[in-house]
């Protein structure tokens, strides 16, 4: 059974940056697609990028050309490089597999303001 923990949250401008991890236990994490998903008060949650095992990768279209999704297997971790952040961007970040049934992770609060 996987259990992941997201990290690398916090409060920025628009415009900075934050690099958010996702890091994985208990099962082995390289076998699986990993998602980053975000949810905002009052709004569904929604998919942001995903990555799979060998490097296939999805961004939705409101983070094309900012956020960069990666995967370090061996650390069985995967990150989220969130670059000219905008305060629309402001939600808590969640990781998850791309498994039947999904594993998410607890969240990490991003803020983006001035």
């Amino acid at each position: 059974q996987v259990q992941l923990v997201e990290s690398g949250g916090g409060l920025v401008q628009p415009g900075g940056s934050l690099r958010l991890s996702c890091t994985a236990s208990g099962s082995i994490f390289s076998n699986y697609p990993v998602g980053w998903y975000r949810q905002s008060p009052g709004k569904q949650r929604d998919v942001v990028a995903s990555i799979g095992p060998s490097g296939a990768i999805f961004y939705a279209v409101p983070v094309k050309g900012r956020f960069t999704i990666s995967r370090d297997n061996p650390k069985n971790t995967v990150y989220l490089q969130m670059n000219g952040l905008k305060p629309e961007d402001t939600a808590v970040y969640y990781c998850r597999t791309f498994t039947s049934p999904p594993m998410w992770g607890q969240g990490t609060q991003v803020t983006v303001s001035s």
